[in-house]
């Protein structure tokens, strides 16, 4: 039994690589506290920073030196996957606890939400805080966007099956067909085309009257889905800037970037620009967000009407308020959609009537596409359910002996993929019942709270209804 113990201590290698490189991110918070002068009005960033740097590659450095390496098995990257999640969650939330005295329950919650792209948050005065803490914040989010682990295999440069173990165990983000041939490639072109976006994002909502800093973060967690703000107002703080309205189409196109596979934004770039609207998850992608956006906007419009005689005696400013409730609309779509949780309006605002929350709960569970920095059980899925409903609907009114195989993009989706699909939506199912039960049993929150929280949680989400 101690031998069998002791023999898997070559994990604990691959979490001292982790935290060495994580070490050396947690120093980057130094550039924006130089760059506006912070360290010139406190010096906490040393001990804020420089602490839990010091701790992580320390420890990360011992780990290696001490303990040899060899490839992991399927179960045992599996268990490196969970652990540096783990692990990371606490190194990266000692920030927290030293530069803002959060409690460490608070300060872990915060860092898993930033790190998993989940952008629930229980931090308060966002608008005073040090911009170190906040870019901290924003930059777990990237880093977490395509998965700490893939980001992990860039700088570590550890390759063979070592490589090919972790990559899988990361699958829950890039789920997908590879774009170029070897893990390492193909990790390196998913961060290019999420960097590619970020800097284009930022040279944009900078042009359009952010301050660099805010471009910088609310980039960092556009493309990630995170949705972590440096204001407590979120993306609404902006309504009033000039370009206000510019601001908030363009952080809606980068949320819709991150939450489409990666794989396609690779052949677009590479002159295959139909793949954005023939692909077959592509086709659900455009259809839940117009179809979602459409019932949100007729729901308000059934409690607040815009009657004839308005746009008669007044037909500019009920044009604006028509533009204003598409705008709204689709915003929290494509933010609920994606799971960023960028908000322009309160969602329990009466603005989003009771058919608006059910729609944004049901985007909270179906999340985005596959191979994505989007949560819940993605779109891809979906289709493939549907698809398999309808044969079987099909199959009833055909002979017992008729072969109706599930076809996508002229792929033959074999039974054992669509029991898998089946098994994990209704684990996804059962593990949000359950969560919302614990969750209103030892809480003063009410059913619909208590399950639009999980739903929100487990669909990396952020927002939920109170």
């Amino acid at each position: 039994m101690f031998s069998k113990v002791t023999s898997k201590f070559f994990i604990l290698n691959y979490l001292g690589a982790l935290l060495t490189v994580f070490g050396v991110l947690l120093l980057l918070p130094f550039i924006p506290a130089l760059c506006f002068h912070e360290l010139a009005k406190d010096h906490y960033e040393i001990t804020t920073f420089i602490l839990p740097s010091l701790i992580s590659i320390t420890t990360g450095i011992i780990l290696q030196k001490k303990i040899p390496q060899r490839a992991p098995s399927v179960k045992e990257g599996m268990v490196i996957t969970a652990l540096a999640w783990i692990l990371i969650s606490i190194v990266g939330s000692l920030p927290f606890i030293i530069g803002l005295d959060k409690s460490f329950v608070d300060a872990v919650f915060e860092t898993a939400s930033g790190l998993t792209t989940t952008g629930i948050t229980v931090f308060e005065g966002l608008d005073s805080m040090p911009m170190a803490i906040l870019f901290w914040r924003a930059f777990i989010q990237w880093i977490g966007g395509l998965g700490i682990l893939t980001f992990f295999l860039v700088v570590s440069f550890r390759g063979g099956g070592a490589s090919s173990t972790l990559f899988g165990s990361e699958g829950h983000k890039i789920a997908a067909p590879r774009p170029v041939p070897g893990i390492y490639n193909t990790v390196k072109v998913l961060w290019a085309i999420s960097t590619f976006f970020t800097i284009i994002s930022i040279l944009l909502l900078w042009a359009e009257g952010m301050t660099f800093f805010d471009a910088l973060t609310h980039s960092l967690t556009a493309i990630s889905t995170g949705g972590f703000s440096t204001h407590d107002a979120s993306v609404g703080f902006f309504s009033g800037f000039k370009h206000g309205i510019l601001i908030e189409y363009t952080i809606i196109f980068f949320m819709l970037m991150g939450g489409i596979n990666f794989l396609i934004h690779f052949q677009v770039l590479n002159g295959h620009f139909m793949e954005f609207f023939c692909d077959f998850e592509m086709k659900w992608f455009w259809g839940v967000l117009a179809g979602s956006t459409l019932l949100i906007m007729m729901d308000h419009f059934l409690h607040f009407p815009i009657h004839l005689a308005d746009f008669t005696n007044n037909s500019a400013q009920s044009f604006k308020k028509l533009h204003d409730v598409f705008r709204i609309s689709f915003f929290q779509v494509s933010s609920m959609m994606t799971s960023t949780g960028f908000a322009t309006k309160d969602i329990n605002a009466a603005f989003f009537p009771a058919l608006a929350k059910q729609v944004f709960m049901l985007l909270m569970f179906v999340g985005g596409c596959v191979g994505s920095t989007a949560g819940g059980i993605k779109l891809l899925r979906l289709g493939i359910m549907v698809k398999t409903l309808k044969t079987e609907l099909l199959r009833l009114t055909l002979p017992g002996n008729a072969v109706l195989p599930v076809v996508i993009q002229k792929k033959i989706i074999d039974d054992q993929q669509i029991r898998l699909i089946c098994s994990l939506v209704c684990a996804w199912i059962i593990l949000i019942f359950a969560g919302a039960g614990i969750t209103a049993c030892f809480s003063d929150l009410t059913a619909w709270q208590s399950l639009s929280g999980m739903l929100s949680a487990m669909g990396n989400m952020g927002p939920f209804y109170f």
